[in-house]
């Protein structure tokens, strides 16, 4: 069953990036067709092709290789002068091909139907369309795992209520006729009870009311309960504990608190609608950190593979990894609707992932062509301003031996990735 689990869980997180790919290439088909670019394509994955269908103009279809999507538009590029063959060298040739390439898609393309030929803020919505799409998938993904699942919470419905106070650093685990009395029963407090009050403050959280009974150590405190529609008024007195708590700072340290002895019944707590565009947007500064400093991870996680270390939780994961992560998290043995969230999160974070990088202005990324039509606007403005005749278009074909280059780093980066999510994956259940 736990083997069926995992295989049900790395296919769910494929099929949601299959979705999530899908998405994320119709968000630059819609401004493409919209703004009357001809598309030739719209695959989704790499390689041979296993099913296509042609609808109008757009052969739509999916290649044997989901690592990726694509949508083939009519000159990207202007077109080329038909210099013939290139001479040069390597990175020359590499030039002439993606023109001549460039040029095929012109032909028969028409008047004002090409990529290069749009405005620089319609090149700039095309460009954008699918990493924004990511960004709201991401967006509505969280959203139903924070406002339409809830998060876990410890409510103020009491759950279970100590009998005694049980020895420091004792394995005991039955009250004995020694040992003294928890304050929570001592006053009365019994399951099912619901805090409505503690020492006068209205809690509405378990957290709440823990705060202000740790700060009552050896106070006697009025706590105010419904117990079945009637409301009970209480007298308790917080003992000193040794417990763990959350510093100033954030760290987390030993120190004596007030004690009662009494547990919370957990459940999930809707969160307000806007919660997951906001957790959306504190996740996108954080995969983005992670992206800037991209090489550098990479490299520690090359060197924890090759010295056995422990991965490093929050550093950067392969497809590989992701899909074996969601394995696990269907595979523990939690409620359903926990794993489900968890899945959903994953999912969530991927697009983050993918809405961030794509942004990384290097061609042959979406960020790359938007900064191409950045360049392309800021020359014709400043032809305008000096009264000047039009530039010609741009030509980021020039910029096909840097393309070059950043394709190989990717591919290196993510062999390496993969490489080490085989041999020494991220550990989250130990």
């Amino acid at each position: 069953m736990t083997v069926l689990a995992f295989v049900i869980g790395v296919l769910l997180l494929v099929v949601g990036l299959a979705v999530s790919i899908a998405l994320h290439e119709i968000g630059h088909l819609l401004p493409a067709k919209k703004f009357g670019v001809r598309v030739g394509q719209y695959m989704i994955g790499f390689g041979p092709t296993l099913w296509s269908r042609r609808i109008g103009e757009t052969e739509y279809g999916v290649k044997a290789l989901p690592l990726g999507g694509y949508i083939s538009m009519a000159g990207m590029y202007p077109p080329s002068r038909r210099e013939g063959r290139a001479t040069g060298g390597f990175f020359a040739t590499m030039v002439q091909d993606a023109r001549a390439a460039n040029d095929e898609t012109l032909d028969g393309a028409g008047e004002r139907r090409a990529f290069y030929e749009l405005s620089v803020w319609r090149r700039v919505v095309i460009m954008l369309g699918g990493p924004v799409m990511n960004f709201l998938l991401a967006i509505v993904l969280l959203t139903i795992v924070l406002s339409g699942i809830g998060l876990q919470t410890a409510t103020t419905t009491i759950a279970s209520v100590n009998e005694c106070v049980l020895p420091a650093g004792s394995t005991q685990t039955a009250c004995t006729a020694d040992d003294p009395a928890s304050p929570a029963a001592e006053a009365g407090i019994l399951p099912g009870d619901v805090l409505v009050s503690v020492a006068g403050t209205p809690v509405s959280t378990f957290a709440e009311a823990s705060i202000i009974i740790q700060a009552a150590a050896d106070e006697t405190i009025p706590v105010v309960v419904d117990r079945g529609g009637e409301q009970v008024t209480l007298s308790v007195t917080p003992m000193p504990a040794e417990r763990e708590v959350m510093g100033p700072d954030g760290e987390v340290m030993t120190a004596e608190v007030g004690f009662v002895g009494m547990t919370a019944t957990v459940a999930y707590v809707p969160q307000p609608i806007w919660e997951g565009p906001q957790t959306a947007v504190e996740r996108t500064g954080q995969i983005a950190g992670i992206l800037w400093q991209l090489p550098a991870k990479v490299y520690q996680t090359a060197v924890d593979m090759f010295t056995g270390a422990e991965r490093d939780p929050n550093g950067p994961l392969s497809v590989v990894g992701a899909g074996r992560l969601a394995g696990e998290v269907a595979a523990v043995d939690a409620p359903i609707l926990n794993r489900a969230a968890a899945i959903l999160e994953l999912l969530a974070g991927l697009n983050i992932a993918l809405f961030v990088f794509n942004l990384i202005p290097l061609l042959p990324l979406d960020g790359g062509h938007v900064v191409v039509a950045l360049w392309d606007g800021i020359k014709r403005a400043w032809a305008r301003m000096f009264r000047r005749p039009p530039p010609k278009p741009v030509d980021a074909t020039k910029l096909v031996p840097v393309t070059f280059v950043v394709v190989i780093a990717l591919i290196v980066m993510g062999g390496v990735l993969i490489l080490a999510d085989i041999v020494n994956p991220v550990q989250l259940f130990g």
